[in-house]
């Protein structure tokens, strides 16, 4: 009688599903409480210092993308992912107890430094876990996570101010639920098949046999960043990451502004559009798997890889353009949702594309390109009100915005095709005698 094969790998996407939804509630929890007026009567900070006690999640963030990516190589996914919960969280929980902007912005730039190597980490364990037909799918369940997350966050987090009357306490039980999911993401995940007690033969048979790769040694640090440096492939990734995202941040940064300012949308009413606009995404994240598994299956992995994500990247574009040509402020959302969709469709191929050339790397190949990724969008915060100064009117300087996002993204489109996922990135350590 043949054994019918587990599904342990179904638990681990849905355990990275949870650890991802817990890392966006965590990142953009503060966005909705200095916005509070308990936050406001409680610690006095001008806008100046609330957008740098912001921004200062994203500088550590990107810069410890490589760094914790290594260590996930070096010292397991399981082990080191589960550690990264563990840590933001209590900075998540400490940021409560902080009544000054020094106390505050060391809280944030914790937080960053311990969620640089979660979506890094996630990948290497789903190269692991899923055949390459399937990475597509996993990855984008995985970002559908941090999506639903990011969606959810502004209204759990607000509901938690409301229920305890205080801001302190809405960090608390983010803190409290998020090491609560750390022991649920270290008791289900493994970081290969063949050591989970629970993955009968016939489940690691229908997974494939991951290579056992030897661990990373210190001392290939530098061949390392060496073969990253010489793969054309990680740095057009890096390239179109960077340029989506200067693309897609205007839509988390800037439109709520812009819908205020220039459409007079009420701020309640433009929240819910820009929430709107953001769901659009979560669709895009599903379509984009299937597509990209899809895709690999019909056409191979050179171009099976880079085709989903061409064109999307080429559909958000189109749709900037197209806020040129409309004036209503629904026309401007619904343009926007289509961005949204097309740069989440794009996001699981450009995943699963760091999973396949990244080797034993996985998790530091990742870190490296997501790093580009983040260093866009903080060009993007800074370049949008340079363009509209430069425009010489609100109008007339988002026009410009729009034209400038839209470029990104066709960009991006054009650069990702020179990607090969055929060609993995191979590190040449120099052995010692």
């Amino acid at each position: 009688m043949t054994t019918a094969a587990t599904n342990i790998r179904y638990r681990i996407i849905a355990a990275s599903m949870l650890m991802a939804f817990i890392l966006y509630l965590d990142r953009i929890c503060l966005s909705e409480i200095v916005k509070s007026a308990s936050f406001k009567g409680d610690v006095a900070l001008s806008k100046e210092q609330i957008g740098r006690i912001l921004g200062a999640f994203f500088f550590t963030y990107a810069l410890f993308q490589v760094p914790a990516g290594w260590a996930s190589d070096r010292w397991g996914a399981r082990r080191m992912l589960t550690g990264y919960i563990v840590l933001w969280s209590l900075f998540t929980g400490l940021t409560g107890f902080m009544t000054s902007f020094w106390g505050l912005m060391l809280a944030r730039l914790g937080c960053g430094i311990a969620q640089a190597g979660a979506y890094p980490t996630s990948g290497a364990i789903i190269r692991r876990w899923i055949p390459l037909a399937g990475r597509g799918q996993a990855s984008a369940l995985v970002s559908l996570g941090g999506r639903i997350g990011g969606t959810l966050a502004p209204f759990l987090t607000a509901l938690l101010i409301v229920a305890f009357g205080n801001w302190r306490p809405a960090l608390w039980v983010d803190a409290i639920v998020g090491l609560f999911i750390a022991g649920i993401y270290f008791s289900i995940v493994r970081n290969r098949p063949s050591e989970h007690f629970a993955c009968n033969a016939a489940e690691q048979k229908r997974i494939g046999s991951p290579p056992n790769e030897p661990l990373p040694e210190a001392r290939e640090i530098g061949p390392m960043l060496r073969a990253f440096c010489q793969s054309r492939s990680l740095w057009l990734t890096s390239a179109s990451q960077l340029l989506v995202n200067i693309g897609w941040a205007f839509l988390i940064t800037w439109l709520p502004t812009y819908l205020a300012e220039e459409k007079h949308v009420e701020a309640v009413a433009g929240g819910r559009m820009v929430s709107l606009v953001l769901a659009f995404g979560m669709a895009g994240q599903l379509a984009g798997g299937w597509a990209s598994d899809w895709s690999v299956r019909r056409f191979g992995l050179r171009w099976g890889r880079v085709l989903p994500m061409a064109a999307p990247l080429m559909l958000a574009g189109g749709a900037y353009l197209v806020c040129l040509g409309v004036d209503s402020a629904w026309a401007i959302i619904a343009c926007c949702a289509v961005v949204s969709f097309g740069t989440d469709m794009n996001n699981p191929a450009s995943w699963a594309f760091m999973q396949d050339i990244g080797g034993k790397n996985t998790a530091s190949a990742a870190g490296w390109a997501n790093m580009w990724g983040n260093l866009g969008a903080s060009a993007s915060a800074m370049m949008v009100p340079w363009l509209i100064r430069v425009g010489g009117s609100g109008e007339a300087g988002q026009r410009l915005v729009f034209i400038a996002c839209a470029g990104a993204f066709f960009l991006a489109g054009l650069t990702v095709l020179g990607m090969d996922a055929t060609k993995l990135i191979v590190i040449k350590a120099r052995l010692e005698r």
